[in-house]
């Protein structure tokens, strides 16, 4: 059986591997090693990975401390609000693959996970939003994070999840991912076989099935619809291709145009990024040898999940 602390290192690896992908992809209006952009580089990003990968690890940090923690790290070394969606994603991710105790399946651990966090975890979690401090933010007349939590973590996301689809993973169990994202994923993989253009596949996909938040809150609802139903053309003319290399001009194209408009699609890149994990964490959670339990979860009911 695996030991704890080479599960966590693969954890660690894993995470570091689907930031590294991130950079290393072509997805339009995000950064990458392709182009810079928003005052921000590839490098910016791997410095952040590096740095918070250990904090997002540490087992006896609850969710809220990681993320507050990691966004605090982030912001020591790069200066920068680089990567708090992803923080916002894989901290519940991170903490639901090292319940030991339950079933392997990583989609029971997660809906467990995200059932048990507490009003803390949004104290630390709204510390972090303070401090990263994300374009866009605004106020909120419901559970403001200028102000104390008087709700759990899960619970301040669910009000918040018809404006921000990061929020909205939090309270319906990140079905954007694990129901959309993740299958076709896997599609792309078999049949593309380089994870780089299955991961690009994965980005447009999403982009063009919901309006990206991050552009939304930044520049409108309508510009945000603009660059889905631009999205949407491409993305299927790109998955209906035998070979996606045949689309690199259009996607360079794109990224040029929405990067001198400052569209940045910073919710969709974030989602790609959980994706990738889930699939890595998916794989190492099954490894591990749970201790026997009474029942495995199914049917999305959260008190059949057996927990530490």
């Amino acid at each position: 059986m695996m030991g704890a602390r080479r599960y966590d290192e693969n954890l660690q690896r894993a995470y570091l591997r689907a930031c590294e992908l991130d950079v290393a992809t072509l997805k339009p209006g995000n950064v990458s090693v392709f182009r810079p952009g928003h005052n921000m580089t590839a490098d910016d990003f791997r410095v952040s990975a590096r740095v918070t990968a250990p904090i997002l690890a540490t087992a006896s940090y609850a969710v809220g401390e990681r993320i507050y923690r990691a966004v605090t790290a982030t912001h020591d070394a790069v200066g920068c609000n680089t990567n708090l969606g992803i923080l916002l994603l894989a901290a519940p991710l991170f903490a639901a693959a090292q319940r030991r105790s339950a079933p392997a399946d990583l989609r029971c651990r997660l809906r467990a996970t995200l059932a048990g966090l507490r009003v803390d975890d949004a104290d630390w979690a709204y510390r972090a939003i303070r401090t990263a401090a994300p374009a866009g933010l605004g106020q909120s007349s419901r559970h403001d994070v200028a102000e104390r939590p008087r709700v759990d973590l899960r619970q301040a996301m669910m009000a918040a999840a018809g404006r921000d689809r990061i929020a909205y993973q939090y309270g319906h169990g990140y079905p954007d991912i694990l129901d959309f994202a993740l299958p076709l994923l896997r599609r792309l993989l078999r049949r593309w076989r380089d994870p780089a253009w299955a991961v690009a596949g994965v980005y447009l996909a999403l982009l063009a099935r919901l309006p990206d938040s991050h552009i939304a809150r930044k520049h409108g609802a309508g510009q945000a619809e603009a660059v889905r139903r631009q999205a949407m053309l491409l993305s299927a003319d790109l998955l209906a291709c035998a070979e996606p290399q045949d689309k690199l001009r259009e996607l360079h194209t794109l990224d040029e145009h929405m990067k001198r408009h400052d569209l940045n699609p910073g919710t969709t890149a974030d989602l790609t990024v959980a994706t990738v994990m889930a699939k890595d964490f998916d794989a190492i959670a099954s490894q591990w040898v749970p201790r026997p339990v009474k029942q495995n979860c199914s049917g999305g009911e959260l008190h059949r999940c057996v927990s530490t």
